[in-house]
């Protein structure tokens, strides 16, 4: 399936973003947020099967098109946060869907929660509250998040001779993904460099995070959501291996549905991202 794609730019005050914008102009407002190392690419096989709808799939600050942030800052949850309602404010939507993918869909979570006024609809893929680390072990963590900034300074991203060769890294790599999937994020989120390919992606993205929500903080957020909320869970993806995550389902007023597939089923394949979408479009058109 082919969909025409509008790639545009948001100029927020701390940062530029880059997107690609899907679907008619007075369709449903929609910002598309993807995971932890991939970029609005994530999308391309599944926002053309969810019509009716106005997506703005984001390159999240750091990832694909997207500049990266100021040196000093970070890459905390609620720092994309803002950026999503800067973005928002910039379209001249007040009310819009989330539409996330793993870290997207924990982005997704934690706005809905804090600012529900704002948010008319959830509907996440294989992601929902945020990884968390309870009070004992948040010294330990910090010491490890300032070591890592300070020794990042020595390091370099992989260069690949070959653009095949990054294509290969990035199936093997964290929420491994199909050829295809590989492909489409590898289009976006090369660029040439002396000796062959890197990736765009900010360097920090990788260090680990200064400090976790507890798990009371991160139930919390889920709680304050007000709005619809539809999550898909894939089979051979990686919330349904979480310790204890089931425990968070139990009595929680929003669909689940389980499919096959990995982390990245709505991308690995356009069968993937037909059957999410056939549980997205009734969620979208619904009261």
């Amino acid at each position: 399936m082919t969909a025409q794609i509008e790639e545009v730019r948001f100029n927020l005050p701390h940062i530029e973003l880059a997107a690609h914008l899907y679907g008619p102009a007075d369709g449903l407002p929609v910002i598309a947020l993807h995971g932890w190392l991939d970029n609005a690419a994530s999308f391309s096989h599944l926002a053309p099967r969810l019509p009716g709808l106005r997506i703005v799939a984001l390159d999240q600050a750091g990832h694909g098109h997207s500049s990266h942030r100021a040196p000093g800052s970070g890459y905390q949850l609620w720092d994309y946060a803002l950026d999503v309602l800067l973005v928002a404010d910039q379209l001249g939507w007040q009310k819009f869907a989330l539409l996330g993918h793993s870290m997207g869909a924990i982005v997704s979570l934690l706005l809905a929660g804090a600012v529900p006024e704002r948010i008319s609809r959830l509907a996440l893929i294989d992601g929902l509250i945020p990884y968390t680390g309870e009070a004992a072990q948040a010294p330990q963590k910090l010491g490890e998040a300032l070591r890592a900034q300070l020794a990042l300074a020595g390091k370099q991203k992989p260069v690949y001779a070959e653009i095949e060769q990054a294509i290969q890294a990035r199936m093997k790599g964290v929420g491994a993904v199909s050829h295809e999937a590989a492909s489409r994020l590898a289009q976006r989120g090369l660029m040439p460099v002396a000796g062959g390919y890197t990736w765009r992606t900010d360097s920090r993205l990788t260090l680990p995070s200064p400090l976790r929500l507890t798990r009371a903080h991160a139930v919390a957020f889920l709680d304050a959501v007000q709005c619809p909320l539809s999550l898909v869970l894939a089979e051979q993806g990686m919330l349904l291996v979480e310790p204890r995550f089931t425990e968070v389902l139990e009595g929680r007023p929003f669909t689940v549905q389980r499919l096959p597939g990995g982390h990245h089923l709505h991308l690995d394949s356009a069968a993937g991202a037909q059957v999410v979408a056939d549980c997205f479009n009734p969620f979208f058109a619904g009261p």
